[in-house]
């Protein structure tokens, strides 16, 4: 049995990536990819960006019905596992404030170190007492030159609002104690 077919109806071609307004490729973004879009963003870029960066390393997929749906329940288990650790980050940042550091360094009678204490050793001595903080993580304005108490800001992450979730530690810089 023969089937007409509409001689007015271009044939569906498959694999055809759909084309946007502009003459690009349409992508639906797995990931976050940065000066392009968020995840789950239906995106129009060149073909060649397209087929050679983005499908390649997974980091976008064509927009077919199947792939959306596969997306929304991959944004869920990401919004999910992305919410604990905030809560993780939160819990950290409650622990970090309630606690001090104390650094030695050789300084002078006037109080003067003769080096200086960076992000470096600041990171050093919170993750002796196994508080996860990368020396990135740490602001400040500059080294530490004399002996005081300082008050150090940490940027632990973002929230879901893309608000930094931030906390501050004392920093205590003393001269090294003489062990005889």
């Amino acid at each position: 049995m023969a089937t007409k077919t509409n001689p007015k109806k271009k044939p569906k071609r498959r694999n055809q990536v759909r084309r946007g307004p502009h003459g690009g490729m349409q992508l639906v973004l797995t990931e976050d990819v940065q000066h392009l879009g968020k995840q789950g963003d239906v995106v129009e870029v060149k073909l060649g960006y397209g087929r050679n960066y983005l499908l390649p390393r997974g980091l976008a997929t064509v927009p077919t019905d199947h792939n959306l749906k596969l997306l929304d329940r991959y944004k869920v288990k990401v919004k999910q596992a992305r919410e604990a650790k905030i809560a993780d980050l939160k819990a950290l940042a409650g622990q970090i404030q309630r606690d001090s550091i104390t650094i030695e360094a050789n300084a002078n009678e006037e109080g003067h170190l003769y080096g200086s204490v960076g992000p470096a050793e600041i990171a050093h001595a919170l993750r002796t007492k196994n508080l996860m903080v990368d020396h990135t993580m740490l602001r400040m304005e500059g080294p530490i030159k004399e002996i005081a108490i300082y008050d150090v800001k940490i940027v632990l992450g973002q929230d879901l609002e893309d608000k930094e979730i931030e906390t501050k530690i004392k920093v205590v810089v003393i001269p090294p104690v003489d062990k005889k």
